[in-house]
C-alpha cells in the first residue's frame, strides 16, 4: 500500500471510534500503561499553570495529566473521542475538552506545557510543519514541549514517529533555533523527546 500524503481527517477517526470506543486499548494495554508512566516522569515540573494536550482521545492520559496542571486544554479531531473524554473528566472543572482539527484549528492561548503525543504521524508533512510553527508560537518562554510517538511504520499513516520528532529536533539544532532539546529516550516501539522554549533573545 502506498503511503498517504494527506492528513487523516476527522471522519477516519470517528469511524474508528464507532467500531471501538477504545481502538488502541488505552484502558488496559500494558504497553500504554508503561508509556503513560514514562510520559509523566519526563515532565519536569511538578505543576503547570496552563497545559495543552493535542490528541487526547478518550481522556485516559488527560486524567493523569490533570493532576499536574492548574488548567488543561485537551483536544481531539474526533467528536466521539472528545465526548468520551468529557465524561471521563467531568469531575475536573479546570479541564476543557474541545474538538479541534490541528493545525487548521488552534487555540489562541499561551501554554507552559504542550503534550504532542501519538498524533503527529496522522498529519501530512505540510500540516505537521504548520502545526510545529503554531506549537512553538503558543509555547511560553521556558515552557516545555513533550513529544511521544510510536516508531514502527504504519502504511496508512502519512508519516512515521521518527519523521515527526526529527522535524522538531531541527528547530533545536543551533543557537538561533527556538527550542532547546532537553532529553530523548527511545524504546522498542516508541520514542520520547522533551524540548524547552528558549527565552526571547
Amino acid at each position: 500500500m502506498e503511503k498517504s500524503t494527506r492528513s487523516l481527517d476527522a471522519e477516519f477517526f470517528n469511524k474508528m471510534y464507532q467500531r471501538n470506543e477504545d481502538p488502541w486499548d488505552f484502558e488496559n494495554s500494558p504497553y500504554e500503561r508503561e508509556k503513560y508512566e514514562a510520559t509523566l516522569r519526563a515532565i519536569p515540573n511538578p505543576v503547570y499553570e496552563n497545559a495543552f494536550e493535542i490528541g487526547c482521545s478518550n481522556g485516559i492520559l488527560s486524567e493523569k495529566l490533570a493532576r499536574r496542571c492548574t488548567h488543561l486544554l485537551a483536544v481531539d479531531a474526533s467528536e466521539i473521542a472528545t465526548e468520551n473524554a468529557r465524561k471521563r473528566l467531568l469531575h475536573y472543572p479546570f479541564v476543557k475538552v474541545r474538538e479541534m482539527i490541528i493545525p487548521k484549528d488552534f487555540p489562541d492561548e499561551s501554554f507552559d506545557l504542550i503534550l504532542f503525543s501519538e498524533v503527529g504521524y496522522f498529519l501530512s508533512e505540510e500540516d505537521l510543519g504548520i502545526a510545529k510553527d503554531k506549537i512553538i508560537h503558543a509555547l511560553l518562554p521556558k515552557g516545555h514541549l513533550l513529544m511521544v510517538h510510536w516508531t514502527p511504520v504504519v502504511e496508512e499513516f502519512p508519516l512515521t514517529g521518527d519523521e515527526v520528532h526529527e522535524l522538531f529536533i531541527k528547530s533545536a539544532g543551533n543557537e538561533s533555533a527556538p527550542l532547546l532539546h532537553l532529553y530523548g529516550r527511545r524504546e522498542d516501539q516508541y520514542r520520547l523527546d522533551l524540548f524547552e522554549k528558549k527565552t526571547e533573545l
